[in-house]
């Protein structure tokens, strides 16, 4: 029989073995990816289904919505706490964390990545897609042709950045303008909720067209002028990878302007009423 220090030993040992599996299984190629992909489409899921819940609890209005309203609804929750989620964790690689601002990492930065990194890209490309799929379930409810290829383009660029390890750092600064998503919903929940004359609707209006500016023109400026900075390193990657790194950012930036357009238009209509 082993005594008190032998059965110690034997609980180590099996701890040990433990934490080696499931180091090498969370360091494995493929499961990161896949698995955070999983993780995003089912936090979608969740989110969904607690808005529900809780709207209808909170929200007497919530209940007095067509279905379709209600459905609108959830989906802008799930696009707020993914906005939240992915603009805090690019924010802090982009900016704060040392992967893409050392110079001691030997790797080209156009080629660095993190378990963190990965991670959160498969988390994006979960809600993208479980988004897309909502678009194309309520056609064109949710949004016209200019969310998905908005969407499509997200998926592809986000998607290959995850798998291949290139370019995260532009996805990461392009997926900072998501930073106006929670301002553009909390907009059409004013409007829903009959608040369209409050001078909470107006201030919405402004912080949207701040926000738009910094997070969606300056930004994208900022990120051509550092690509062209690293031109060098951009060059060495595939030909794919550089499609998206020149390809989906101005295809977006088009998009931004003509929506910057109309948030203009909006907050110049919203004014002029007060007046």
């Amino acid at each position: 029989m082993l005594d008190a220090a032998g059965t110690g030993r034997v609980i180590e040992s099996y701890q040990n073995q433990a934490e080696q599996l499931l180091k090498e299984y969370l360091l494995a190629d493929t499961f990161v990816p896949y698995t955070s992909v999983i993780g995003g489409v089912l936090a979608c899921k969740l989110v969904y289904d607690l808005t529900q819940l809780l709207s209808a609890l909170y929200f007497k209005s919530y209940l007095s919505l067509p279905s379709i309203k209600r459905v609108e609804w959830n989906n802008r929750a799930i696009s707020t706490v993914h906005a939240i989620f992915i603009t805090a964790i690019s924010l802090y690689l982009v900016f704060w964390s040392d992967l893409y601002t050392t110079s001691r990492i030997p790797a080209y930065i156009t080629h660095r990545s993190s378990l963190l990194s990965i991670a959160t890209l498969g988390g994006s490309v979960g809600y993208f897609v479980a988004d897309l799929a909502m678009i194309f379930w309520f056609y064109p409810s949710l949004g016209g042709l200019e969310y998905v290829v908005h969407h499509f383009l997200s998926v592809s660029a986000i998607a290959y950045s995850m798998l291949t390890a290139e370019g995260q750092l532009y996805t990461f600064m392009v997926l900072i303008s998501e930073t106006t998503t929670p301002g553009i919903n909390l907009r059409w929940y004013l409007d829903t909720a009959g608040l369209k004359k409050s001078k909470a609707y107006l201030l919405n209006g402004v912080v949207i067209f701040l926000a738009w500016l910094v997070a969606r023109i300056l930004l994208f400026i900022y990120m051509f002028y550092h690509v062209s900075l690293h031109f060098d390193q951009v060059k060495q990657m595939h030909d794919f990878g550089k499609l998206l790194v020149f390809g989906v950012p101005l295809a977006l930036s088009i998009m931004n302007l003509m929506w910057f357009g109309k948030i203009i238009k909006g907050l110049r209509k919203t004014l002029a009423k007060r007046q």
